[in-house]
């Protein structure tokens, strides 16, 4: 496993202790869930993932919303709201990761961690905002 996708790992993990029970954001960055150290590199780029995430929550949270079909945002699983933000962040703000690439790490991580059928979901927001965020 790369590098990058360590990183997105443990933003997602982040990401859902933030939104879940309000984790202090210097808790967070350091990890604790990790069985073991992980690489500086890795953690370096979910901190940047995490605090661009947090820093953008409100116009990320408009964006995923404004793209729910007969859907309520507040209705979204933790896990799969913490792939959506984070995916968000770097269509949004790291134009220099492709993105098919970031909704493939999205899609792997979904079909890790969240429900049966999350990649579904998560596939059918992030494909229509990259469709959206090309547009502008």
């Amino acid at each position: 496993m790369g590098l990058r996708r360590k990183g997105r790992i443990l933003a997602f993990q982040a990401l859902y202790a933030w939104d879940a029970s309000n984790t202090d954001v210097d808790i967070l960055f350091t990890f604790p869930w990790a069985d073991k150290k992980p690489p500086a590199e890795a953690c370096d780029f979910a901190r940047l993932i995490v605090s661009g995430t947090i820093e953008n929550i409100d116009d990320i949270d408009d964006m995923i919303a404004d793209h729910l079909e007969k859907w309520d945002f507040d209705r979204i699983a933790f896990a799969d709201r913490a792939i959506l933000r984070m995916s968000v962040y770097q269509l949004m703000f790291l134009k220099d990761i492709p993105p098919r690439v970031v909704i493939d790490e999205a899609l792997e991580i979904a079909k890790e961690f969240s429900g049966k059928d999350s990649y579904r979901f998560v596939n059918g927001i992030l494909d229509a905002l990259v469709k959206e965020i090309n547009r502008e």
